[in-house]
C-alpha cells in the first residue's frame, strides 16, 4: 500500500513540478524551490533558491519522509541567506507540517511550507537590516539636532540668570544717575559772561548796549553810528 501511494504522489509532483523536479533513484528525488526576494534586495541578481531532497521510507507516509535541504550547485550565497548556516532551523520549520499530515501525501505542502520558511527568513533579516539603518539615520538627526538645541532651563538657572539681569539693571541704572549728577555739578555759563564776549556792534544791534562792555577797538565806533543814525532820522 505504501509503494503505491508514493508512486501515485510521485506523478503527481511530475506535473506540478515538470522543470522542477530530478530523479535520485525509484524512491528518492530532487525539488528545486525558487524564492521570491520580496524586498528586491539586487533586481538583477537571480532569484534565491533551494534544493529539497525527498526520500521515502518503506512505510511512508505513514512515517515521515527523509528530507535534506541544499544549495544549488555553483549558485552565488544569498546576502539574506545561507544554506549552511539556516538549514537546521528551514528543518525544523517543516516538523509542524509532517506532524499534521501523517499518513497522507505531504510532499507538495511541505514544498510550499519550505518555501514560506525561507522567504519569511530573509524578510525578518530585511527588516532587522531597515531597522538598523533607520536607528543609525535617528541617532545622525539627534546628534545634528544637539547642535541647535540651547540650554535646558532648571529652577536653578533661571535665579541664577534673574539674579544676574537684576544686578545688570541696578548697575545700568547706578551709572546712569551718576552721568547725571556729573552733568548737574558742571559750572553753568552767566548770560553776563556771554554778553562780555559780543563785540561793541553785536551789543548795540541787539539793544544789549550799556548792559555790557564792549570791545576797546570799537568804543569810537559805536558812538560815531549812534550819531549818523540820529542825522539820518
Amino acid at each position: 500500500m505504501g509503494r503505491e501511494e508514493q508512486i501515485e504522489e510521485r506523478e503527481v509532483l511530475d506535473s506540478i513540478f515538470p522543470e522542477e523536479i530530478t530523479d535520485i533513484s525509484e524512491t528518492s528525488y530532487r525539488i528545486s524551490v525558487v524564492l521570491d526576494d520580496l524586498d528586491n534586495y539586487d533586481e538583477e541578481a537571480e532569484q534565491p533558491s533551494l534544493i529539497l531532497q525527498v526520500s521515502y521510507p518503506a512505510d511512508y507516509p505513514d512515517v515521515a519522509p527523509e528530507l535534506e535541504i541544499s544549495a544549488p550547485h555553483n549558485t552565488p550565497k544569498h546576502p539574506r541567506l545561507d544554506v549552511q548556516e539556516d538549514r537546521e532551523r528551514l528543518l525544523e520549520a517543516l516538523q509542524p507540517t509532517i506532524e499534521e499530515n501523517m499518513g497522507m501525501a505531504m510532499v507538495f505542502t511541505l514544498v510550499s511550507t519550505l518555501k514560506e520558511s525561507a522567504e519569511l527568513l530573509m524578510s525578518e533579516r530585511a527588516n532587522a537590516e531597515q531597522a538598523l539603518k533607520e536607528m543609525e539615520a535617528a541617532k545622525i538627526e539627534e546628534e545634528e539636532n544637539r547642535k541647535f538645541e540651547g540650554t535646558a532651563v532648571t529652577p536653578e538657572s533661571f535665579l541664577a540668570w534673574r539674579e544676574k539681569f537684576r544686578k545688570e539693571q541696578e548697575e545700568e541704572e547706578q551709572r546712569k544717575r551718576e552721568e547725571k549728577e556729573a552733568e548737574e555739578k558742571k559750572p553753568k555759563k552767566s548770560a553776563a559772561k556771554e554778553e562780555k564776549k559780543l563785540t561793541g556792534r553785536q551789543l548795540w544791534e541787539r539793544g544789549l548796549a550799556g548792559k555790557a562792555d564792549y570791545d576797546e577797538d570799537e568804543e569810537d565806533a559805536l558812538p560815531a553810528a549812534m550819531e549818523k543814525a540820529k542825522i539820518a532820522a
